[in-house]
């Protein structure tokens, strides 16, 4: 069997790693939907429409904020926040990517678990 070579940018491993993380919480995929629907959203509107505590969802939103996933604004007394597209596109297709190859890599996974 052919060993392949496989090549890490540790950069970019430790977002994409992030950014999975970010996005692989229930919780964070809701707060995600419900930003989604309502457009830029203060943080008291999120708390208070999912019924959730005001430090769980600042935790959350931080964990977004800081894989990209979404963006913070500060106008007047709250902080408003809303989706960057593109870094969610970008995992969206990484993902696509990593299920497309999956097919070849079955056999491969399959030889190194025997």
């Amino acid at each position: 069997m052919r060993k392949a070579k496989v090549i890490f940018n540790p950069v970019k491993l430790d977002y994409s790693c992030e950014l999975m993380r970010a996005l692989a919480h229930p919780l964070r995929l809701k707060i995600l939907e419900f930003i989604d629907k309502n457009g830029m959203v203060n943080v008291n509107m999120i708390y208070n429409s999912l019924e959730i505590e005001q430090s769980v969802t600042s935790q959350h939103l931080s964990i977004l904020r800081l894989a990209g996933v979404i963006q913070t604004e500060k106008l007047g007394k709250f902080v408003h926040c809303k989706i960057n597209y593109s870094c969610v596109e970008k995992a969206q297709i990484a993902v696509r990517n990593f299920l497309s190859k999956k097919k070849s890599l079955k056999n491969e996974f399959y030889y190194l678990i025997i």
